[in-house]
């Protein structure tokens, strides 16, 4: 699960500035270096991989199978609300998950071997290592439970009042000899078709494997040549790749800006972020349910919420510090010099290029990247009442010799991590708010006999296109802003260090790139919906000019049954 760490090279004793002459054991030991380690590590990440395919196999059906199933069987007028508490509750486990990830993350991650001598870890170390195994554990257990009620659900949920009413209207017209509708008034027949189709398309026979085999691909290109469909997905796209990067490297992120421990950013953002969100969820489907939003006035709710959400994000740009002194490796403008001062202070050490025991001085906040390169030759550990303070003196870089704290150096802007978890649940609120509303776009705008398959190839894209590729994008951008990496094996291995300006930048600028473009896609929606609504218009002049005083006599009372969505 984790290294010893009897076994770790930062020794308390062994970080210190020892002479050259008395022979130090090399920090990376063939062991860890060996085949058989290395093929170790392969197989561990080959069950990871296997672990999250088979969790991705599991949860795909519930999404896009789950959201058709509530809505052909719920009222029209209720859907809407229906599928916002499914998104909302759907969204609470991660909310939950990141509140459990910061309870395991102030455990070791080696919770039965916390040796009595050694190192005295805290979480604070940036050495320090969480049981991140334990909640997949936990939440393994949760999932089976959960998974039983799904045995015991019917073939077909219980329809609701008004919509059995219409069902089994459309059941009695669809059951009627053909003789019958051919000697009933072509006026009747004309009100009849529409409810028929419609009904017809909703109880439509299931296909063999063969059939859908064949029926599959004409679908599937109907499906993705609907304009409104595309440009709905690929904002999803494009919002789903904003969520995938921030729920992924936003921990981290505040650690490297803030000072914040793991637990702690894990807590903030569940918290936080994730209750906003779901906040955000449940106003998107009321709104559309209360307001009776037809799919015109839901793309401009969704353009309206991610406008916003896009405008939130600018403070973020300019909420955060630059690094602070590293010796050695960062120097800031203006700040005391640390080994530049003092260019030989660290020759009669022999200090390891790998090893990693981070010391602060306090007074001119510069950090040492081990006791040993600050110079320093002996180690004191001062009581308190909750915790014990270690501190190393004798340090022959520091100026004056004062001693150096053991840890990495606070960020001097730690107050402004609230203020920024506060713009992102914010943000993280109106951008949720256009989820139901871009969902009931896509339930309304394909046919009813293709709404499983299109729910389906949505979340499809939103795989494939977002949660896939938007990781390694974060990750590759936050890779480039790294300014001090370790050594491992004679590999690179973890970045211990980043500029944290380029950091922001990056991160940020990834964010308002995502948020920008699901904004002109819902732009370009409105902008179809309403040349189609003037081409319909036009159509229904020329055709019939005779009924316009008919239509703007009973336009008031049709109006709301129409942009009903």
């Amino acid at each position: 699960m984790g290294p010893r760490i009897a076994d770790m090279p930062q020794d308390s004793e062994a970080s210190l500035c020892l002479p050259s002459t008395s022979a130090r054991a090399p920090a990376s030991s063939n062991s860890s270096c060996s085949s058989h380690t290395q093929a170790q590590h392969l197989v561990a990440v080959g069950i990871m991989f296997t672990a999250q395919t088979v969790l991705g196999v599991g949860g795909v059906p519930i999404q896009p199978f789950g959201i058709s199933y509530i809505d052909d069987f719920a009222h029209n007028s209720n859907s809407p609300l229906y599928l916002g508490i499914l998104f909302a509750v759907t969204m609470l486990g991660p909310g939950m998950a990141y509140g459990l990830g910061g309870l395991m993350l102030r455990l070791y991650v080696d919770i039965n071997r916390m040796p009595e001598g050694g190192i005295n870890l805290t979480s604070k170390d940036p050495r320090w290592v969480g049981a991140w195994w334990l909640g997949f554990l936990i939440s393994a257990g949760v999932v089976a439970l959960a998974a039983i009620p799904y045995f015991f659900f019917p073939r077909e949920m219980p329809k609701e009042k008004h919509e059995l009413r219409f069902r089994r209207r459309v059941l009695a017209v669809s059951a009627s000899p053909v003789s019958k509708g051919e000697d009933s008034s072509s006026e009747q027949s004309t009100e009849a078709s529409p409810e028929k189709k419609a009904g017809l398309a909703q109880i439509a026979p299931n296909l063999t494997a063969v059939q859908f085999i064949k029926v599959f691909p004409r679908v599937l290109l109907r499906t993705l040549r609907h304009p409104i469909f595309l440009l709905v997905v690929l904002s999803q796209v494009c919002t789903s790749s904003m969520v995938a990067g921030m729920a992924t490297f936003l921990p981290k992120f505040l650690e490297r800006q803030f000072s914040v421990t793991a637990s702690f950013a894990n807590l903030l953002i569940g918290c936080v972020t994730i209750p906003l969100a779901i906040m955000g969820i449940v106003m998107g489907g009321f709104l559309v349910k209360r307001l009776r939003l037809g799919p015109m006035r839901c793309s401009i709710l969704c353009l309206l919420g991610m406008l916003f959400c896009l405008l939130l994000s600018l403070p973020l740009f300019f909420m955060g510090c630059s690094t602070h002194h590293i010796a050695g490796i960062i120097h800031q403008p203006g700040a005391q010099p640390g080994l530049e001062r003092f260019p030989g202070c660290m020759e009669p050490c022999s200090c390891p290029s790998d090893d990693f025991n981070p010391v602060c001085e306090p007074s001119s906040r510069v950090e040492y990247l081990t006791p040993c390169h600050a110079g320093c030759t002996s180690r004191m550990v001062q009581e308190a009442l909750d915790k014990s303070q270690v501190f190393y003196t004798n340090c022959s870089c520091v100026a004056g010799g004062s001693p150096v704290l053991a840890g990495s150096c606070d960020s001097a802007c730690s107050h402004l991590v609230l203020p920024f978890m506060i713009l992102v649940g914010l943000g993280a609120t109106l951008a949720s708010v256009t989820h139901t509303p871009s969902f009931m776009l896509i339930l309304r705008g394909v046919k009813k006999e293709d709404k499983t398959l299109a729910v389906g190839i949505q979340f499809m894209l939103q795989r494939v296109l977002a949660w896939m590729p938007s990781p390694v994008i974060h990750g590759t951008a936050i890779d480039t802003t790294c300014v001090h990496w370790a050594q491992s094996c004679g590999r690179r291995a973890v970045c211990r260090y980043y500029d944290n300006d380029l950091l922001r930048n990056r991160f940020i600028g990834l964010q308002f790139f995502f948020k920008t473009s699901s904004l002109a896609c819902f732009a370009l929606i409105l902008a179809i919906l309403r040349q189609q609504n003037k081409e319909e218009g036009t159509k229904a002049t020329v055709s019939s000019p005779g009924l316009q005083q008919q239509l703007l006599a009973s336009g008031r009372e049709k109006k709301p049954e129409e942009s009903r969505v």
